[in-house]
């Protein structure tokens, strides 16, 4: 499924004549992972950044550290920040992140286990997707790499 699905978004980049870089919290390097597998990748794929903790979001992504002190790193504004972090880090056209509570600590009633961010950074507009997933955290880590990729395929098909 995530080869086939990584394959459709290689695709639709390289038609596009655009590049792609990842930013990645809590999937920790699976989008990376999934996409690296297609061979002849890196014509479109330009690499990613796993910021986990919250100084890797502010040094190597330019997450505001106002922004990590308001809303906290699980938010929609940090996973918008962090799309647009890589994309300008590695110079590439679109931005692709991922920031959430993987499980299985770490959640509040505000913000559960299983609450992600998506954020998507294309030419002339950012995007943010928000989904509470309901699994371990493998379970959470692989919907949300999905789910990324499945919302970036969406987008470029709308383009």
């Amino acid at each position: 499924m995530s080869q086939a699905l990584a394959q459709a978004v290689i695709t639709a980049l390289a038609q596009r004549q655009w590049t792609l870089a990842t930013a990645e919290s809590c999937t920790g390097g699976l989008l990376g992972d999934w996409l690296t597998n297609i061979a002849g990748s890196s014509v479109v794929y330009l690499g990613g950044i796993i910021a986990y903790a919250n100084s890797a979001k502010q040094t190597l992504l330019h997450v505001p550290t106002s922004t990590l002190a308001t809303v906290g790193a699980v938010s929609a504004e940090t996973a918008l920040a962090m799309a647009q972090g890589t994309a300008q880090a590695l110079g590439a056209t679109v931005g692709l992140s991922t920031t959430g509570i993987a499980g299985p600590g770490g959640g509040s009633p505000e913000k559960p286990v299983g609450l992600v961010y998506l954020g998507l950074h294309l030419p002339n507009q950012g995007l943010v997707e928000q989904h509470v997933w309901p699994y371990d955290r493998l379970g959470n880590k692989q919907a949300s790499a999905k789910r990324a990729l499945e919302w970036l395929l969406e987008q470029l098909s709308s383009a």
